[in-house]
């Protein structure tokens, strides 16, 4: 039986120690960041060597947004923009619906080809003014109903290609006026401003198989714990915005969360979050998550089964020269170029 954590790894391959240790506490996942890439070779080398580490075609986890955040770049894999250029580049919401989605498909490409199989994509949050700029150019849009838009857009050309999206973070980080990586946001607004801003993409996207917590205290829901780490605000992701797919926590090591390494996960499994996130590869922090880490079961362990049940194994049909190119051409604004004549117009 696995545990219910997911793991990073310190470089491009698996140390013995790690191996060891991996085969020990058989996470869930793995989830990869810059420091675990190099060449597609390098990353298919060890994907594959992450999953015989436990013995099973584990998921392997990547944040692979555009933008600021893309752990898979130039010179073996394309730059991808952030989240707002698309709208940016359209001017036109249906539009750059069709942008994102294919952005997506695109990515999925790139990860599928060296054995990725779950991206933390769409980002949800819907920034409002004056608050920290962690999220900033990584929402599609400034208003709930165009992020709702684009965001299925993105988990929808992800699915296509057999990669599953999570989305992000639940239940809003738009909002919050500090970095959780570096402390712990709190945020005042009534509940009734959160339901309509912050929670409403994530009402909409809620049949999403996986979502990720925010490390944040929203003191209408709970004035003492952030949302990764209490029951309240769990109970309102699961009863009140109908989210019943897997439940991931922010990164474990974030500053927001306080406490010993053991201590977090505990709290973040116990709130209700399925699984828990440690991101940098450092042995003696993953032996203390390991600690306070329980068994995937029960209600959990169905969730992640349903999650993985929803991975399409054979991909939507992708001429890859040919989509990057409209990409490309879309991104660049030339839209009438990209998606050539208009129905009944006669071609040159």
């Amino acid at each position: 039986m696995t545990s219910a954590a997911i793991y990073g790894c310190s470089g491009h391959r698996l140390t013995e120690e790690e191996r060891a240790f991996f085969a020990e506490v058989r996470p869930w996942g793995f989830i990869l960041f810059r420091r675990n890439i190099d060449s597609p070779d390098q990353v298919r080398a060890l994907t594959a060597d992450l999953r015989d580490s436990v013995g099973w075609d584990a998921p392997i986890l990547i944040d692979q947004e555009g933008g600021r955040v893309q752990r898979m770049g130039p010179p073996h894999w394309p730059k991808y923009p952030p989240g707002n250029a698309y709208l940016k580049a359209t001017n036109d919401p249906l539009a750059a619906r069709e942008l994102v989605r294919l952005g997506a498909r695109l990515m999925a490409h790139d990860l599928r080809a060296v054995g990725i199989t779950i991206d933390c994509v769409p980002v949800l949050d819907v920034p409002v003014p004056g608050a920290h700029d962690i999220i900033g150019d990584r929402a599609y849009a400034t208003d709930p109903a165009t992020v709702a838009q684009l965001g299925r857009a993105a988990a929808e050309g992800l699915m296509a290609g057999g990669v599953l999206p999570v989305i992000k973070h639940m239940p809003g980080h738009g909002r919050a006026f500090a970095d959780s990586h570096k402390e712990l946001p709190t945020v005042h607004a009534d509940l009734d401003t959160l339901d309509a801003w912050d929670f409403a993409p994530f009402r909409t996207l809620s049949d999403m198989p996986i979502a990720m917590t925010a490390h944040i205290v929203f003191t209408a829901i709970d004035e003492k714990r952030p949302a990764t780490q209490s029951k309240k605000a769990i109970k309102l992701i699961r009863q009140h915005l109908g989210f019943n797919g897997l439940l991931l926590s922010d990164d474990l090591v974030m500053n927001a969360l306080s406490g010993t390494l053991t201590e977090r996960a505990e709290a973040s499994l116990k709130a209700g979050c399925d699984l828990v996130i440690h991101w940098n590869g450092d042995l003696a922090e993953m032996r203390q998550v390991a600690e306070g880490t329980c068994k995937l079961k029960g209600g959990a362990r169905r969730r992640a089964e349903a999650a993985l049940a929803r991975i399409v194994h054979t991909p939507e049909p992708l001429d890859e020269f040919e989509a990057r190119a409209r990409f490309d051409a879309m991104l660049a604004g030339k839209l009438d170029a990209a998606r050539g004549p208009a129905v009944g117009e006669a071609q040159a």
